[in-house]
């Protein structure tokens, strides 16, 4: 375990063996369809590459990246840095997401995905924190909810540090504080 972290959340191995868990549901609820997979930049980039070897139906890949975070705080504000490349409108669309806690990043994308109009439109998100939420956002498919804890690993960050650990861990309060 890295010495920045309190504690071990989530090992490797119980991550790996829920992506096969979420990969067959997806296969299964999309079966005969293609999916557009929007990636939620930086953080979803192992979830996602993770997920996608084990999908076994036909697949489309975009990335959308927003923020709405300094540090380990919230702004509030949520801004487009890059937005879709690809056309949705008419198709089935899933935003892979790292995790979900307040809901308004999540509220802001659904809503402005819709306007364009996808065939249908839903959530996969590794970790989720529903005590944090304040708005409620329909996430179809869940890894791990886990509690209000400020984790790290697995793509998640703290000031772009940390993402390259393959597993969830909790960082040490000092740590954040530095």
């Amino acid at each position: 375990m890295h010495q920045d972290l309190q504690e071990l959340l989530i090992t490797e191995e119980a991550l790996q063996a829920r992506l096969g868990v979420l990969a067959a549901r997806i296969s299964q609820d999309y079966k005969g369809r293609c999916v557009t997979f929007v990636g939620v930049l930086n953080g979803c980039v192992l979830f996602l590459s993770d997920l996608l070897k084990r999908i076994e139906i036909e697949t489309n890949v975009d990335f959308i990246m927003l923020s709405s975070y300094s540090g380990a705080n919230s702004t509030g504000v949520v801004r487009t840095i890059l937005d879709l490349k690809q056309n949705i409108e008419g198709k089935d669309v899933l935003i892979v997401e790292d995790i979900v806690d307040s809901g308004l990043t999540m509220d802001y994308m659904l809503k402005n995905l819709r306007t364009r109009q996808p065939r249908s439109l839903e959530i996969c998100t590794m970790l989720d924190k529903p005590s944090c939420r304040l708005t409620g956002v329909p996430i179809k498919y869940v890894g791990f909810s886990i509690p209000e804890k400020f984790v790290v690993g697995y793509g998640l960050d703290y000031n772009e540090l940390y993402r390259n650990l393959p597993y969830i861990g909790v960082l040490k309060d000092a740590v954040i504080k530095e």
